[in-house]
């Protein structure tokens, strides 16, 4: 790996400028190609620099440098290239994000080894529909959400799997997960943890007005399709939390398992039950 692209979010400008000297200069002295993001760029007067777009095509890692929703964003872009993403926690939670800044330099070296190994995340694929005619398609890596807007409507949800009639939830809403998503909202709404390399659908109502309507989780190749029924029209369809349109009475989405998935790099001294109970504080008064 020697053209490391690297993207970042920050609040404290002068906090990531320096870590940015830091990780050009330990990368140049060691041969390899930093590619900043144009932003990144212009920050550090740094001139070899891509839009976020055009980055993973130019890339053999992309170092993201922020939190999880950071990572996602660039998920979805490296879908049609492949490129391994290395996520550095610089937020709060960071499921996606686990090496800490600390980790960062360490994490590079392990890289450099071969001492790591990749962790390919399934990702969804949706469709939208409205009189049959397909109006968009995304690929996403945690989740797709159905649900309401500023007022606490209720709202029907006619779903299917497969083809066969699952149920109508009344509802705020029905997030459809990845596992990798399992731990951000579907979670929030009561929704189960599944191990991240799993490959399976988990559906979770919000706020449902029949209580016995609970998560399930669907097998990987399953289709699932959700229709809005009645005139709630104040109804929104987002995805990854970081891109939405509105979802019509009538509106139909179709979400199945994407042909893509996300490589991210992990390490052997790391595991998921050390980021859950780090995360979620298990084990803790």
């Amino acid at each position: 790996m020697n053209r490391i692209g690297i993207v970042a979010k920050y609040k404290r400008e002068k906090e990531v400028r320096e870590i940015l000297t830091d990780l050009v200069a330990w990368l140049r002295q060691r041969g390899l190609q930093p590619i900043l993001e144009q932003d990144l760029a212009a920050l550090l007067g740094y001139p070899d620099a891509l839009s976020r777009e055009d980055l993973p095509a130019a890339s053999d890692l992309i170092v993201v440098l922020g939190g999880d929703g950071t990572l996602l964003s660039i998920a979805r872009l490296v879908k049609n290239y492949g490129v391994p993403i290395l996520g550095v926690n610089l937020g709060r939670m960071g499921f996606l994000t686990e090496v800490t800044l600390g980790e960062m330099i360490p994490a590079l070296e392990a890289i450099r080894a071969g001492e790591y190994r990749l962790d390919r995340r399934m990702m969804l694929h949706a469709q939208v529909f409205r009189d049959d005619q397909c109006l968009s398609e995304h690929t996403v890596l945690n989740d797709v959400v159905i649900h309401t807007g500023a007022l606490a409507r209720i709202i029907s949800l006619e779903v299917t799997v497969n083809g066969a009639y699952l149920t109508t939830y009344q509802a705020d809403g029905l997030i459809v997960s990845t596992p990798t998503g399992s731990t951000a909202y579907s979670l929030s709404a009561g929704g189960p943890i599944m191990f991240p390399s799993l490959f399976s659908i988990i559906l979770t109502p919000i706020c449902p007005h029949t209580l016995t309507n609970r998560p399930i989780i669907l097998p990987v190749d399953s289709t699932i399709e959700a229709t809005l029924r009645g005139v709630q029209r104040d109804t929104f369809l987002t995805l990854d939390g970081q891109a939405g349109l509105a979802f019509l009475p009538g509106d139909r989405v179709r979400i199945r398992k994407s042909e893509y998935t996300v490589p991210l790099v992990r390490f052997p001294d790391k595991d998921y039950f050390e980021v859950l109970r780090t995360k979620l504080k298990w084990g803790e008064r």
